[in-house]
């Protein structure tokens, strides 16, 4: 069976990223694809990849981040891995808990600033 691959024309769209971005997530080694002279191709794991780097980017990780915990798994394995994984998470869900209750907060203030100046106006 013949091993799939996609160019980076298709890994660009696939992903909807920019040519731009998957180049540099190449150059900070999230990402290393085949090269076949010019031509790179990106195999099964470096899809992998690129579907945790997005994930990850989505949830407010950093590229270093994620690097380091992409890196865990290739020095260590996958059990190393997912203890850094849950440890990553368990901080970042505390972050965005702090910044949820910190908009919560300033939308309320906002409100009441509003309403005050509506009510001023009438």
């Amino acid at each position: 069976m013949v091993e799939s691959r996609l160019s980076f024309k298709e890994m660009c769209a696939k992903f909807e990223v920019t040519p731009r971005t998957l180049r540099y997530y190449e150059y900070i080694e999230l990402l290393q694809p085949e090269k076949e002279g010019r031509t790179r191709w990106y195999h099964p794991r470096e899809v992998a990849r690129m579907t945790l780097i997005l994930r990850g980017r989505r949830w407010g990780f950093s590229l270093e981040e994620i690097r380091q915990w992409l890196l865990i798994y290739e020095e260590q394995g996958e059990r190393p891995q997912l203890d850094a994984w849950m440890e990553l998470a368990d901080s970042k869900l505390a972050e965005l808990h702090r910044q949820k209750a910190e908009l919560e907060e300033a939308i309320l203030d906002l409100q009441k600033a509003r309403d005050e100046t509506a009510h001023i106006l009438t």
